[in-house]
């Protein structure tokens, strides 16, 4: 089983997550903001991941840092699940409509952190559970430096806040399971490493 599972305190926040690749979709999730709770549990059912998250952070400041110390902790879990690399498909791309709302993601699993998405670009009216098109950068930027991860995300359509991110996390998800699958026997790179 590709697995992992990554303890995190800091003064800010205390993280548990346990991250398994090949597992049944499922696991608790909690980290005592609820709309991150649900993105979360997108991520886990959209992605088939065993996915396991206990978080605590400092809310009375701000949600900033419990959402980017999970998304920092989930690409921790996600870098030692793949390991070396061997096997897997290595890049990921979905689309996914929620109403008006269209978002794309491509991504690859290169070992090289790289995330391709300007907020200020998407044009999103409002927030959604506290979270906001900044905070999913923060997410996404935790999520990529963490794991070796190149990511472009793309807004095709919609502004209202609960859809683009919602949309946002289920293309990631999709995007993720399918870079992670195991579909060959060598490592997916010209160079021999990821």
């Amino acid at each position: 089983m590709r697995s992992a599972t990554i303890q995190r305190n800091t003064a800010e926040t205390q993280i548990r997550l346990s991250l398994n690749l090949d597992a049944a979709p499922g696991g608790h999730i909690s980290t005592g903001l609820g709309f991150l709770d649900h993105m979360l549990l997108a991520l886990q059912r959209h992605g088939r991941l065993g996915l396991e998250v206990e978080a605590t952070g400092d809310l009375a400041v701000d949600v900033h840092h419990l959402v980017e110390d999970v998304g920092i902790v989930l690409g921790m879990a996600l870098r030692q699940a793949v390991g070396e690399g061997r096997g897997i498909e290595r890049y990921g791309e979905a689309t996914v409509p929620m109403d008006e709302t269209l978002v794309q993601v491509v991504l690859d699993l290169s070992g090289r952190s790289h995330l391709a998405f300007a907020p200020e670009e998407l044009g999103i009216e409002g927030s959604a559970g506290g979270l906001n098109a900044y905070h999913l950068r923060e997410f996404l930027r935790g999520l990529c430096n963490h794991a070796g991860l190149t990511l472009h995300l793309r807004l095709l359509a919609g502004r209202e806040a609960h859809h683009v991110l919602e949309a946002a996390f289920k293309a990631l998800a999709r995007a993720l399971y399918q870079a992670t699958r195991l579909t060959r026997p060598d490592l997916p790179s010209t160079k021999e490493v990821l």
